[in-house]
């Protein structure tokens, strides 16, 4: 996995997920940068592939939380979903369908 690298600002937030049954848990870039990663393998794109797209993916999600205090799941899943859709509809499709079995 490539080294991902945050921000100061970024890391000395403390940004809450709230997931689905009400729990929170501290906001983990490396989450976002392995879920499109693996969606993206799931895909059929190269490795290669895969590490652009969730590189470009993990930032973008970085540079939408940032001056948030708390977002839900959902929120951040959509997000995701919108942003692997420009860069591969299957990727987007198997992320969000992954999500629904899980």
């Amino acid at each position: 996995m490539a080294q991902l690298i945050l921000g100061e600002k970024l890391k000395d937030m403390n940004i809450i997920v709230v997931k689905r049954k009400g729990h929170r848990e501290k906001y983990d870039e490396r989450k976002v940068y392995a879920s499109a990663y693996a969606a993206s393998l799931n895909a059929h794109l190269s490795e290669q592939e895969a590490e652009k797209i969730a590189e470009d993916v993990c930032k973008k999600v970085n540079a939408w939380v940032e001056g948030k205090h708390e977002i839900t799941s959902k929120q951040l899943e959509e997000h995701i979903i919108k942003l692997l859709e420009k860069h591969n509809r299957d990727a987007a499709f198997l992320y969000e369908t992954h999500l629904d079995l899980s």
